[in-house]
């Protein structure tokens, strides 16, 4: 069963965490036969199943977390459940496409797989992405300042799953036929508040303020008011984005 690790900081989580470029969508949706079921797996807060929801007659996301539902983005072709990823209340042979967002790498593997296949319809697809760290693009006094407090500062509070982020879901079980993947940019514009916000956000720093009784991010607000004295300015990021696509045959 997947970790519910968010529930905590839904609010923190919907403000500040980045949506997934139009291209991820557009080069997933050319694999797909048919437009009229899709099912988005650990949905947060809805950001791709609102994304999805342009697209699909009708779209069931599900989040174990009941907080993170409280906060997605209503659509009247969305359903939002709560539900894990590996047991679910769909009929067989319900989707022409599973999506899992930047959680994939908390499931029981062949258990979602088990759920994947009787739940699909036959040839449908399923797409999983996360994104890796991110940076600055135009300030590597910011980007060694993130280095720092991922490597230096709370790399041991992440949960061993956090391991297939940093491969690129290279190493994960991946039990369908491949179809081809890309790598894909989400870019934003932050001020400081928001890129502090961000990384308050992270699972490692929500584990560390439990260990310690404070947050991490204290240790670095000097050193980022001296990169970034301007705090309302804003600086462009970068998150790469990598994703897994396969088709479902039965």
């Amino acid at each position: 069963m997947a970790k519910d690790l968010f529930s905590n900081h839904a609010q923190n989580y919907a403000r500040y965490r980045p949506t997934y470029p139009s291209e991820l969508f557009d080069y997933i949706l050319q694999w797909v036969p048919a437009r009229d079921r899709a099912w988005d797996c650990a949905t947060g807060n809805g950001q791709a199943a609102q994304v999805l929801a342009t697209h699909f007659r009708e779209v069931e996301a599900t989040d174990l977390s009941s907080a993170q539902l409280s906060n997605a983005v209503q659509k009247e072709n969305i359903h939002y459940r709560e539900s894990t990823a590996e047991h679910t209340p769909f009929a067989d042979n319900s989707f022409d496409l599973i999506t899992v967002a930047t959680a994939y790498h908390w499931f029981n593997w062949k258990e979602f797989r088990a759920e994947v296949m009787r739940v699909a319809r036959p040839d449908a697809v399923i797409a999983v992405w996360s994104y890796s760290t991110l940076y600055c693009k135009d300030d590597e006094a910011i980007n060694r300042l993130i280095l720092h407090f991922y490597n230096d500062i709370i790399k041991a509070y992440w949960d061993p799953e956090r391991r297939h982020v940093e491969d690129e879901y290279a190493k994960v079980e991946f039990d369908y036929e491949p179809l081809p993947s890309r790598n894909f940019e989400t870019r934003v514009e932050w001020t400081r508040e928001e890129l502090v916000g961000y990384l308050e956000s992270w699972s490692a720093v929500q584990h560390y303020i439990e260990a310690h009784g404070s947050s991490p991010l204290d240790l670095i607000q000097d050193e980022l008011q001296k990169c970034w004295p301007h705090g309302d300015e804003r600086k462009a990021f970068v998150f790469p984005v990598f994703t897994r696509i396969g088709k479902i045959v039965k």
